[in-house]
C-alpha cells in the first residue's frame, strides 16, 4: 500500500485555483520533495492532505484512510511540522512534549519515553526545563520537529523545515530525516532549497501554479535535459571579444560568465571540448581549468518553471495567504 495516494486533488479560493487536479503516489519509507516558487501551491497541498484545508475536490490517502472520510485515523498515522512554529513559548521543552503527546492521547509512560529520547536526539534535552521563548529559532525549530515526532508517526509533513536554521540546526534535522527515512518513516517535504531536496529525497514533485510540471528521482530529472549540460572553462587572461567567440562555437547553445569563468552550455560537451581546444590555440589562449558538468535541479526547476526558487506568483494561494 502506499503511504500516500493524491487523486485529482483541487483547491479554490473563489475564482482561483491554487492546487488544480494534481496526482501522485508516494511509497512507504519515501523520502519525497515538493518543490515550487512561491505561492505555487505548496502549502495548500500540505494543508489538504493534512485535513488542516477542506479539499475542494479529489481524494487524499494516508496508508489507505481518506484524510476526509476517515480523518481520525488518517491524522494518527501523521506527524505534522509546518512552517511556522507551534511552540508554546511560556513552557519548557518538556511540557511542550508531553502536551503535544496527551493531544494524540499517548500514555503517561509512553509520552514520557519518547520526550526524552527526542530531546536527546534534538540536543535539547540539557535545556528540557527552560521556557522555550529563551530558545533561539534554531532550537525552537528542533522542538518542533520533536513535538512533530511525539507519536512515532509513519508518515511525518515537513514544511520547509530548514528554512533560515543555522548550519547545526540544519546538519541536526537532516540527520533525523536521513533515519527517519531508514526506519521506514514516509517523509513529505516541502522546501526552498534545492539542494536540500538533492541529497535528501528519493524523488521530487515541481509543481507549478497549482499544477504539477514534472515528479521523478532528481538525478532522473536531470538527465531529461540534455541541453542543460555544459563545459566551465578559465583562463589565464580574458581578452577582448572573447565572449563573442565562444559564442559561435559549434554546439554551444549559451555562454555566461560566471566570476572568473565561462559556462558553456550544450548537449554535447565532449565536441565543444575540441572546439575549445583549437580556440585556445587560434587565439594563443593558455586554459587555467576546464570542467564538465551536468545540469543542476535548480536548472530543471527553472527550465520546467521559468522561475527562480524564490519568485512569487499571484496565485488563489497567494491571494489566501498561504505561500
Amino acid at each position: 500500500m502506499d503511504a500516500i495516494e493524491v487523486i485529482g486533488l483541487t483547491k479554490r479560493f473563489g475564482d482561483n485555483i491554487a492546487v488544480n487536479g494534481i496526482r501522485f503516489r508516494v511509497g512507504e519509507g519515501e523520502t519525497f520533495g515538493f518543490l515550487g516558487p512561491n505561492g505555487a501551491g505548496k502549502t495548500t497541498t500540505i494543508r489538504m492532505l493534512t485535513g488542516m484545508t477542506r479539499i475542494t475536490s479529489g481524494r487524499a490517502l494516508i496508508h489507505g484512510h481518506d484524510i476526509v472520510r476517515d480523518t481520525l485515523a488518517a491524522k494518527q498515522l501523521m506527524g505534522i511540522v509546518s512552517e511556522t512554529s507551534n511552540v508554546y513559548d511560556e513552557l519548557s521543552a518538556w511540557d511542550n512534549l508531553i502536551f503535544t503527546g496527551r493531544l494524540y492521547h499517548l500514555g503517561k509512560a509512553e509520552i514520557r519515553r519518547n520526550a526524552r529520547d527526542l530531546l536527546e536526539t534534538f540536543d535539547l534535552y540539557e535545556r528540557r526545563h527552560e521556557p522555550a521563548e529563551a530558545f533561539s529559532k534554531g532550537m525552537k525549530r528542533r522542538l518542533t520537529l520533536a513535538m512533530g515526532l511525539v507519536n512515532r508517526p509513519r508518515v511525518l509533513f515537513l514544511d520547509e523545515p530548514t528554512s533560515g536554521l543555522d548550519v547545526q540546526s540544519r546538519r541536526i534535522i537532516r540527520d533525523v530525516v536521513q533515519d527517519l527515512a531508514q526506519k521506514n518513516v514516509t517523509i513529505f517535504l516541502t522546501t526552498h532549497d534545492i539542494e536540500e531536496a538533492n541529497v535528501t529525497c528519493d524523488r521530487v514533485a515541481i509543481i507549478n501554479r497549482g499544477t504539477i510540471a514534472a515528479i521523478d528521482a532528481p538525478e532522473k530529472l536531470k538527465q531529461t535535459f540534455e541541453s542543460l549540460q555544459s563545459v566551465e572553462v578559465s583562463f589565464d587572461a580574458a581578452r577582448p571579444g572573447l565572449l563573442e567567440a565562444l559564442r559561435t562555437l559549434p554546439q554551444v547553445n549559451e555562454v555566461r560568465k560566471e566570476g572568473d569563468k565561462f559556462r558553456l552550455y550544450t548537449a554535447d560537451p565532449p565536441e565543444v571540448l575540441g572546439s575549445l581546444c583549437v580556440l585556445a590555440k587560434e587565439q594563443n589562449l593558455r586554459p587555467i581549468s576546464v570542467t564538465t558538468r551536468g545540469p543542476s535541479l535548480e536548472e530543471v526547476f527553472i527550465r520546467l518553471t521559468g522561475l527562480s526558487i524564490g519568485t512569487k506568483k499571484e496565485t488563489g494561494e497567494a491571494d489566501a495567504g498561504l505561500v
